[in-house]
């Protein structure tokens, strides 16, 4: 068992972090509590954008490092799940969002024309944007195309899949908290409604870092997502009725023909806060096998998952 690699954890970090061993000549299994297609990842909006998440220099890099992996994705985006869609942020300046900004092709100041009422600035880009559920049954088919599985298992402690392979990968981001264990994990609550899409071709969104509503949508195949909350400690796993009416109207001062969207679903994921930021380090156990972490995403799994997978990969490829 020399070898193997257990990654735990089935969402984008996981999956990701699997992709890139297995494909660097590794034997690699995933377990994962939740089928792929009902992990926190498979209920995000979707958007490549550096949200809640820390430390802000290291995140720049593993943002972009993601971002160049989704414009080749972006080319088969039957296939991955991945387009280029262009949108506006309002409330931002370019100037103010940080290192990773410069990196992105074409981003640039909002004109008044292109911002809703009651926005005076913005920042406007062609962004990925990611249909979840399609892109994470592509990454299990491209791990499960390298030799590796896909386990359904409930792990209890990081000895159990210890006592199988001698290197095991930590990505199982909330569950982080009492699994390491590291109490500073917590949920910050995310709310979505589904509609159908009334002819949105781009993405908007106005988010306050520190505050607990948000305001955006993502046109995405077969449906439009309209978001959200970002509810710091809330364990809540079912949707609010009140909060979804409020997220509806609040989409609809920005685009009133949302008012009348057939609704098709609610969504609830819970973000996997860290204060100290993303975890990627390794220890080594006392059976003398190598434990390697990755978590702590926050709102941006989807933004830094392929730059985290390889900083990842290259403690198991050093330990």
């Amino acid at each position: 068992m020399s070898g193997d690699v257990i990654v735990v954890g089935g969402g984008v970090s996981g999956l990701a972090t699997a992709v890139v061993l297995a494909e660097r000549g590794r034997r690699v299994r995933v377990w994962t509590r939740e089928e792929v297609d009902r992990t926190t990842s498979s209920v995000a909006g979707g958007l490549w954008w550096p949200y809640r998440i820390e430390p802000k220099e290291q995140v720049a890099a593993w943002a972009v490092e993601t971002l160049r992996v989704y414009e080749e994705f972006a080319r088969q985006p039957e296939e991955t799940g991945v387009r280029l869609v262009p949108g506006v942020a309002a409330d931002e300046r370019p100037e103010a969002l940080g290192a990773w900004a410069s990196q992105v092709g074409g981003l640039r100041a909002a004109r008044a024309d292109e911002l809703p009422p009651g926005h005076t600035e913005g920042v406007r880009a062609r962004l990925p944007l990611i249909d979840m559920p399609a892109h994470l049954g592509w990454l299990r088919r491209r791990l499960e195309a390298a030799g590796g599985t896909v386990e359904p298992r409930t792990v209890r402690s990081l000895a159990e899949p210890a006592g199988s392979a001698r290197t095991v990968v930590n990505c199982t981001g909330l569950d982080a908290r009492t699994l390491v264990p590291d109490p500073g994990v917590r949920p910050v609550r995310g709310q979505l409604v589904l509609v159908e899409n009334p002819g949105i071709d781009e993405w908007f969104a106005v988010e306050d870092e520190t505050a607990t509503r948000t305001t955006y949508f993502m046109p995405q195949p077969g449906r439009l997502i309209l978001g959200g909350t970002a509810e710091d400690g809330d364990w809540r796993g079912e949707p609010d009725p009140a909060t979804a009416r409020e997220i509806v109207a609040g989409c609809a001062l920005i685009r009133p023909e949302i008012a009348g969207a057939r609704i098709l679903g609610h969504r609830v994921g819970l973000r996997p806060s860290r204060p100290a930021g993303v975890r990627i380090e390794s220890e080594r156990r006392p059976d003398g096998g190598l434990l390697v972490h990755n978590y702590g995403h926050g709102g941006a799994g989807v933004t830094v998952a392929w730059g985290c997978a390889r900083a990842a990969a290259a403690l198991v490829t050093e330990g």
